[in-house]
């Protein structure tokens, strides 16, 4: 069975695909830490997955320079030393805000690159390096623009709203029409595994989401039906949510300008290319079961 190298192993999702992997056979798999010196030589494996980053901070409380400094320079650094092994694939984890930060429509690999943010550029300038590589003979370079990633115990905006939910705390941004998409981890660890097991798969960028986008106020819905709770929907004028937002900005609050645009924005992405390339019609798990099961997991937590 292949050697498979990880970085970014203590992560939720480095944790989630580490289990996912020993369940369908990968029992050689061992992690790579980039807080500590790359090593001058590779370890002998057949695919490296580089999942390492510094996420997106909601709170912009980030140097900008970290960043560049993790997203771009260590992929980089890693990638240098790929090029001169003999590891055949790489799977870089990238974002879909490498794309773009706000969506009109439908995203697709096809749209022209422009992100705004400094986690959004330092992704993008780490693609862009690897893409300019000439790739010797023999190795072939995926890389997976995942949009929000959620599953048990994940921690995030989803736990946040679950939290509201369970409490009874009315839902203040029901005003907000939008579509977003998810994309479970079942769905996600899916695809990482028939491209490990299918040297056929292409090489290049693909958008990796769940099926069906939802609504926030579909989500409320659904929090509600899983937790047993009765939801409240109000429908405060958006103008005056986005005033506090801005003040939220200055203070430091739970609600800002980031957050509301990451629950109330719409951003649908499209899966397209990567189930063509894996040739199914659809993911394993829909959006809806698989937001059950994560919404379950801070249940039971």
């Amino acid at each position: 069975m292949k050697n498979i190298l990880i970085t970014g192993g203590t992560g939720f999702v480095g944790k989630n695909l580490i289990g996912y992997l020993m369940q369908k056979g990968f029992q050689n798999i061992q992690t790579l830490n980039l807080r500590e010196p790359l090593p001058a030589v590779l370890p002998i494996s057949n695919a490296i997955i580089h999942l390492a980053g510094k996420a997106h901070d909601l709170k912009n409380a980030s140097n900008p320079q970290e960043y560049f400094d993790i997203n771009y320079g260590k992929t980089k650094e890693l990638f240098d030393l790929f090029l001169k092994s003999t590891v055949q694939d790489f799977i870089f984890f990238s974002s879909v805000k490498a794309s773009a930060d706000t969506v009109e429509g439908v995203l697709t690999e096809a749209a022209i690159s422009n992100p705004n943010t400094p986690y959004g550029k330092s992704k993008l300038q780490a693609e862009n390096y690897v893409l300019s590589q000439e790739l010797p003979a023999g190795k072939r370079l995926i890389i997976l623009r995942p949009c929000m990633i959620h599953g048990p115990c994940n921690k995030g905006n989803l736990n946040l709203l679950y939290q509201v939910v369970q409490k009874g705390i009315p839902y203040p941004l029901a005003a907000f029409n939008n579509q977003r998409s998810f994309l479970s981890i079942s769905n996600l660890n899916f695809i990482i595994e028939q491209i490990l097991s299918n040297a056929a798969i292409p090489g290049g960028v693909y958008n990796v989401a769940d099926d069906e986008p939802l609504s926030t106020n579909a989500v409320i819905q659904l929090l509600g039906e899983v937790s047993g709770s009765k939801t409240r929907l109000w429908k405060i004028a958006p103008g005056i949510i986005k005033a506090l937002a801005t003040v939220g900005d200055k203070l430091h609050l739970p609600l800002n300008s980031e957050r509301l645009k990451k629950l109330t924005e719409s951003y649908v992405v499209s899966n397209q290319k990567i189930k063509q390339a894996l040739h199914i019609p659809a993911l394993p798990v829909s959006s809806r079961e698989g937001l059950k099961v994560t919404f379950k997991s801070f249940r039971s937590n």
